[in-house]
């Protein structure tokens, strides 16, 4: 089935030379025959399934459905690993390995005969990664995600992954919960294959790419197990052929105007603070000007529409069944700024979602009546954050969004283990914690939501203002404020609070106030020295670096902007 234009992958399989021969004798031992090389797209699987990524493991069958829609649709499936970013075992963090990922899947672009790409996503990371990489090269591509897994069971309750483990833990410590309980949950939790079953990170990156454009209506919420999934697999890979051929580059769908309308879906979702720093990563590599000024602007007074746990009651299964993504899209209406936004369907978002319905308004409630009424993400300035930090206030508690407290300093991750439980604090207390930025920890970590001290937890208290350089999960809940800029460790203001200082937060006025004058703060700079760096090598060596701050989406600099896809011949 020749194609009437010449593809990238031409360059590799149309010679009839030495090279052309290399090419096609070394895949013939894959078991192609003789028509696989004649001008017809050549389609990248992009896999990130591991036994290291649990989330991911089932996107080895997900990858073989994708293969039969391209096999279908004329074109030659080549599927190939990347490196896996498995949120539950590796460390020190995966947001350390981000950028890592992304230079794996853009030079594997770069390097290979490959006209598109599908890229299989899933836990948190691989689908930032994976978007960067490829737009980076800018090849047609498309999303497919592993899906959330089914809801969790415990004790006639549902149980969520991720935001119940923080309840969970609280009661431990208090003494509320025993350990065979702990246990029982524990085999409750994580049922079937599938990433976190919350508005975690995970579910929120992948509305993000369906919200984007990138994805296959109703592709977000849709089980793991439901073989619907695996049907959506196949057409997308039919999909794909199709955007090879009518040259439909990522950067054709990934717009500014796809970018505002994921900012605006992430706040009617309760979408993860995480969400922030992986857009503004994604428009560097994009060469889309976009700051955290937008950020805040398009997210505030978005309602709130989605009832899922972190910010609500219920779960991912139930999103799905009460409409999913494309019923949100649709009850947004003109709220949406850009419903005329090309995505890979060949249609806009308002066309996909024109016979979207909601057949649950307990889980996905409607504009004029929603869980909050400003639900985006928040980003505060102030002289403790003269670059900028967020906090998200669908997951904090309303009668702390605006609080006035002296604060507790905890100088890195091993100083608050040691202390947590001895400080001297009140219920009014500011806990802030230092140390943990891209830079300082190295990597960003999801500390930002850390557990309170015994005492409180044990007076009733169950949340307090937290502030740090660091991230949390986005299963996470709390009055927490994340992604301070500039972080401790390059000398930020964060670096110079002492215990006892008074700190303001007003969320309403966008503020975050260190109450100490301009010379006390200019005398404690001048005696600051920063901390000592360990003895890095390899990636963290590159990363410490080159690693931006988190108000430029924590990329490396020399990464922003694209390389895109011509490459030299080869010399074989």
């Amino acid at each position: 089935m020749a194609e009437t234009r010449a593809l990238r992958s031409h360059g590799w399989f149309a010679d009839q030379g030495v090279l052309g021969f290399t090419h096609r004798s070394w895949l013939r031992n894959l078991g192609h025959p003789d028509h696989a090389f004649d001008g017809r797209p050549v389609i990248g699987i992009c896999q990130t399934a591991s036994d290291l990524t649990p989330c991911n493991a089932h996107l080895r069958e997900i990858a073989e459905h994708v293969k039969r829609g391209v096999y279908e649709a004329g074109g030659l499936p080549m599927e190939f690993p990347v490196t896996s970013l498995g949120e539950i075992l590796m460390r020190p963090t995966t947001m350390l390995f981000r950028n890592l990922v992304s230079m794996d899947v853009e030079e594997t672009l770069r390097a290979n005969p490959l006209d598109g790409v599908v890229l299989l996503t899933g836990c948190d990371k691989t689908t930032p990664a994976l978007l960067m990489g490829g737009a980076s090269v800018d090849l047609p591509t498309m999303v497919v995600g592993g899906g959330p897994m089914l809801n969790g069971r415990f004790r006639g309750k549902q149980l969520g992954s991720g935001t119940d483990v923080w309840r969970f833990a609280d009661a431990r410590r208090t003494g509320a919960m025993s350990q065979a309980d702990m246990n029982a949950a524990e085999a409750c939790m994580s049922r079937s294959a599938g990433h976190c079953n919350t508005m975690g990170t995970a579910s929120t990156m992948g509305c993000w790419a369906e919200s984007m454009g990138l994805s296959l209506p109703g592709m977000a919420a849709l089980p793991a197990v439901d073989s619907r999934r695996k049907a959506m697999a196949h057409v997308a890979g039919n999909r794909i052929v199709q955007l090879v051929r009518e040259d439909v580059r990522m950067s054709s769908i990934l717009t500014r105007q796809a970018l505002e309308n994921a900012v605006v879906v992430n706040a009617a979702i309760g979408g993860s603070s995480n969400f922030a720093v992986h857009l503004l990563a994604l428009a560097g590599r994009l060469g889309i000007p976009f700051d955290l000024n937008d950020l805040d602007r398009l997210g505030r007074s978005v309602p709130l529409l989605v009832d899922l746990m972190p910010a609500g009651r219920f779960l991912m299964e139930d999103f799905c069944y009460a409409g999913g993504l494309p019923a949100v899209l649709r009850e947004l209406g003109d709220r949406l700024p850009h419903p005329d936004a090309i995505t890979v369907t060949g249609g806009t978002v308002a066309e996909n979602v024109a016979d979207a319905e909601v057949f649950d308004r307990e889980v996905i409630r409607t504009a004029a009546d929603p869980l909050r009424t400003d639900a985006g993400l928040a980003v505060l300035r102030g002289n403790l954050a003269p670059d900028g930090a967020i906090i998200k206030p669908a997951a904090a508690s309303p009668s702390l969004l605006q609080h006035i407290g002296r604060a507790v300093v905890f100088h890195g991750v091993e100083d608050l283990h040691a202390r947590i439980d001895t400080v001297e604090c009140d219920r009014d207390s500011v806990f802030v914690l230092t140390g943990v930025g891209p830079r300082g920890f190295p990597g960003m970590p999801e500390v930002g939501n850390f557990g309170l001290p015994r005492k409180l937890l044990e007076s009733g208290v169950d949340d307090a203002v937290r502030i740090s350089d660091g991230r949390m999960s986005g299963t996470a809940f709390g009055t927490v404020v994340l992604h301070v800029a500039p972080e401790s460790a390059v000398g930020g203001p964060l670096a110079l609070v002492r215990d006892g200082d008074v700190i303001e937060l007003d969320v309403d006025a966008r503020r975050l106030h260190l109450a100490v004058d301009d010379a006390e703060l200019a005398a404690r700079k001048a005696a600051w020295t920063p901390p000592p760096r360990a003895a890095e090598r390899g990636w963290v060596r590159l990363y410490v670096d080159h690693v931006s701050q988190a108000d430029r989406g924590a990329d490396l600099d020399f990464l922003v902007g694209g390389s895109g896809a011509p490459v030299p011949p080869g010399n074989h």
